[in-house]
């Protein structure tokens, strides 16, 4: 038999008028009309009264308990704990205590699982990478040793292509190396009073046989025109610059622009890279900082590149208090922007 709060209250509330009533009955003086007012008075109040404290203070708030375990169970994560300090009854505060401390500890499931399906990724997406160049590297040399190293012509090609997937698995190891340092805070930045427009016309001349063959042309616009002085680390500037403009030629059109924007205000310096190239699709613009995260891969493989760039560029302007932030349309090019501090 399960016990209703109205049930409960008609119970204790008969048993406080029949002991009043028993109590009366051996008073002196008490009339049966004073003894009936009484135990129906007793009856009447002590009905309200616990049925008031059982329904409101206990059965209501426990009801809530069971609406809260439902919102946790469709993670509906929406009380505050400003919400919590306003209220005095205890059974409330019991309840949204209870909430925000299940809402928190499955938030934090939720990014450990996120965590794990990231390293899990990671570890396959390193284990392709690694394996490519080195079974590439290992096939020329047993071809070689096999016996095509006597045919000379066959043998520097062979070597050739060797050393080029050495060089290759070389470049990705070292930025797997500066990725892990940036995350873990082993890198100090070195932050000094430098010249962006010299940063980019050195990045300019760096790339300059890069945009050559693609017939891509290099631009710099500045808004004050002249030196634009920046508080940066020169190196981790330099290789932010160098990654996101040579992206910019490999990826954009032939006989396309790479523009490098540099515009001042009060305090910041907003550094914009545009290219004219075909763009990236909305789907894919939310995860390409992601470690070797491509658009498309197979395009990607065929222009060279670790897939580190982009992950790396990110925490480097994250050390700097600086977010990067990407804006594209097919067809219509890409550009990546931050802010850097201005010192005049």
């Amino acid at each position: 038999m399960s016990l209703s709060p109205r049930i409960i209250a008609l119970l204790l509330a008969s048993l406080i008028s029949a002991l009043t009533i028993t109590f009366l009955t051996f008073v002196e003086g008490v009339t049966n009309a004073m003894v009936f007012v009484v135990g129906l008075s007793s009856f009447v109040i002590s009905f309200f009264l616990v049925f008031y404290a059982i329904e409101l203070l206990v059965f209501r708030e426990v009801n809530k308990m069971y609406k809260t375990i439902h919102k946790l169970r469709i993670r509906d994560f929406t009380i505050t704990r400003k919400s919590i300090i306003k209220n005095s009854n205890p059974f409330k505060k019991l309840n949204d205590e209870i909430f925000v401390y299940v809402a928190r500890k499955q938030k934090e499931i939720d990014e450990l699982k996120r965590l794990e399906q990231f390293r899990r990724e990671f570890l396959a997406d390193v284990s392709h990478e690694l394996k490519t160049p080195i079974f590439a590297a290992q096939g020329f040399i047993h071809t070689l040793i096999d016996g095509a190293i006597d045919d000379e012509q066959v043998r520097d090609k062979f070597l050739a292509k060797a050393a080029r997937s050495l060089d290759g698995l070389d470049a990705l190891v070292k930025d797997l190396v500066a990725l892990s340092q940036l995350e873990t805070g082993e890198v100090k930045m070195s932050f000094e009073r430098i010249n962006l427009t010299h940063v980019t016309q050195e990045v300019f001349e760096q790339l300059e046989k890069v945009a050559n063959a693609k017939r891509t042309s290099l631009q710099l616009k500045s808004s004050p025109g002249g030196p634009v002085w920046v508080k940066a680390d020169p190196q981790r500037i330099n290789q932010v610059m160098t990654n996101l403009v040579e992206n910019a030629v490999k990826y954009g059109n032939e006989n396309g622009r790479v523009t490098v924007s540099l515009e001042e205000d009060k305090k910041h310096v907003m550094v914009s890279v545009r290219d004219d190239g075909p763009g990236i699709p909305p789907e894919h613009l939310s995860r390409i900082f992601e470690r070797f995260y491509r658009v498309e891969k197979s395009r990607s493989k065929d222009r060279g590149g670790t897939g580190l760039g982009l992950a790396i560029v990110k925490h480097i302007l994250n050390a700097h208090k600086a977010k990067i932030t990407v804006m594209s349309k097919v067809d219509k090019g890409t550009t990546f922007r931050f802010k850097l501090e201005r010192m005049d």
